[in-house]
């Protein structure tokens, strides 16, 4: 799918509770910077964050801790 300002690529679109739909996209520039673009969609709002591969990284961190902890029943820090 081409955007004005990059080349993007659908990687996952989510169903989240409350009828929240969640889609990250890959966006590559002619320039060679990549960001992932995660638009929140609730109901007739919408947020768009791009973000870098290390915010990325910190955040896939933050969130796969913090569901460790929610399944295993354990209190994260």
């Amino acid at each position: 799918m081409s955007a004005e300002g990059g080349e993007r690529s659908m990687l996952a679109q989510l169903a989240a509770p409350y009828g929240r739909e969640i889609r990250l996209e890959d966006v590559r520039f002619e320039s060679g910077m990549r960001l992932m673009k995660i638009t929140i969609r609730e109901g007739k709002r919408i947020t768009i964050i791009d973000i870098d591969a290390a915010t990325a990284r910190q955040w896939a961190d933050t969130m796969s801790a913090w569901a460790r902890d929610v399944e295993e029943g354990t209190e994260g820090a």
